[in-house]
């Protein structure tokens, strides 16, 4: 509330989120992205990609969890667990259609990806 006991603008909201004189940000750091990578490729490696979805879901979270749109932080929740079920699915489609649907996966997955963020603010 401001000083007149009214709640603040959308201006005088947005403008508590602005970095870099921007309201579109990103604000992860390099060493948390080598980190979380290094870790993703080794559980994947180490487990002969079943953890893969898991390695995923780590990465893109924090990369969406990092970026500012129009003053509104982002915010992801999908779980490596959920992109597991699917990615059986999408692979059992592939296999059935003789690797037809496996053209349609990557859409899959960043509709996936998509339905799994929101704005917190």
């Amino acid at each position: 509330m401001n000083n007149q006991g009214q709640q603040p603008s959308t201006r005088q909201a947005r403008s508590q989120n602005m970095k870099f004189g921007r309201y579109s940000y990103f604000d992860g750091g390099l060493f948390e992205l080598i980190l979380l990578s290094l870790g993703g490729f080794i559980m994947t490696v180490f487990t002969i990609g079943i953890l893969y979805p898991w390695a995923l879901c780590l990465v893109y979270g924090w990369k969406i969890n990092h970026t500012v749109i129009e003053g509104h932080r982002m915010h992801f929740n999908g779980t490596g667990l959920e992109l597991f079920g699917n990615w059986i699915k999408w692979f059992l489609l592939s296999i059935i259609t003789i690797g037809i649907y496996s053209f349609w996966v990557n859409i899959k997955l960043e509709d996936w990806k998509a339905k799994h963020t929101t704005f917190v603010n």
